[in-house]
């Protein structure tokens, strides 16, 4: 009886064994089957590239000041578009902190650069160029750099423009050009640019190019910076070397935005109008942009077209 028992237990045994084996294999089949229609269902989503689908898109900081966006932004992405008519010309802004105050407050949507990219290789663009429009070579367009070896795959052609000031060429075309916006002045008077300033060693671009004024005989023009060098207290220093009494401020940046309207030409105490003036200087301020300045919008067309011609700076 025992022998019997025990003989009815061990083929209980080895039926639940196939059992068990059938289920595994039943859920392993199944599985891989759920695999294989997620990548058919993958491929099925797969955008051809299509060869006569070209795109630059025009990279920024950004600015939720909308008149100074028209004149600076708006007129560089026009230009550029003219330049290029077989272009499909795009906006990015690389602020998320403006992209998100434009789309609150004014109901206007505006991509990142990330964004951008994703939405044309999804478009099945084959051949896009960037130009970002930042005057210098820093942390900024570092992020775009960034950002666009991610998608080197993804299209037939990605390539990024380089920022204003990047050769030295760039630097003399562009103290010709903002020579032409300064205003006549006496041995007393003298232009001062705020640029933005920067953590990043391309903040040395801002003290080339006030050198770059003094070598091209642009006397009395100095360059200081918000958050670098040169700072307000040395272009005081400068200003108090050469006898100046009167100082015109001009912004050294894309947009006349925040900062020229603000940390420029304010009616706080803190601005470089009203420090400039408590210390007895005649002050008068331009809120011009360097985006409305023709021959700058035209640097940035010639960084486009060096960029397409594969052409090293």
């Amino acid at each position: 009886m025992k022998k019997f028992m025990m003989l009815i237990l061990c083929v209980a045994l080895v039926i639940g064994s196939f059992a068990g084996c059938s289920a595994k294999t039943e859920a392993a089949s199944e599985s891989a089957n759920a695999e294989e229609q997620q990548k058919e269902e993958a491929g099925d989503k797969k955008v051809e590239r299509d060869p006569n689908k070209k795109a630059i898109l025009v990279v920024s900081f950004g600015t939720s000041y909308a008149d100074t966006r028209k004149v600076t932004i708006e007129a560089c992405e026009e230009k550029i578009t003219k330049a290029f008519p077989e272009y499909d010309v795009r906006r990015a802004f690389t602020s998320q902190i403006i992209i998100e105050k434009l789309k609150e407050r004014d109901n206007i949507l505006v991509e990142n650069p990330t964004e951008a990219l994703t939405k044309l290789k999804d478009e099945g663009f084959s051949e896009v160029y960037i130009q970002p429009l930042h005057v210098i070579n820093g942390a900024e367009y570092d992020d775009i750099v960034a950002e666009t070896s991610e998608f080197q795959e993804d299209f037939d052609k990605l390539v990024l423009g380089r920022p204003l000031l990047t050769s030295v060429d760039d630097y003399r075309k562009v103290a010709e050009a903002l020579a032409e916006q300064m205003p006549e002045r006496s041995e007393k008077e003298a232009v001062v640019f705020m640029g933005h300033g920067t953590h990043h060693d391309a903040n040395a671009a801002y003290a080339c190019l006030d050198y770059i004024f003094e070598d091209e005989g642009q006397n009395n023009v100095f360059v200081g910076t918000v958050e670098g060098f040169p700072d307000l207290d040395t272009v005081i220093k400068r200003l108090e070397k050469n006898n100046i009494e009167k100082v015109t401020l001009m912004p050294l940046m894309l947009v006349a935005g925040d900062h020229a309207q603000n940390d420029m030409a304010g009616d706080e105490e803190d601005s470089w109008k009203v420090i400039l003036k408590g210390k007895g200087y005649e002050v008068e301020t331009v809120l011009r942009g360097l985006g409305e300045v023709s021959k700058i919008q035209d640097i940035y067309i010639e960084h486009l077209k060096t960029a397409m011609s594969g052409e090293s700076h």
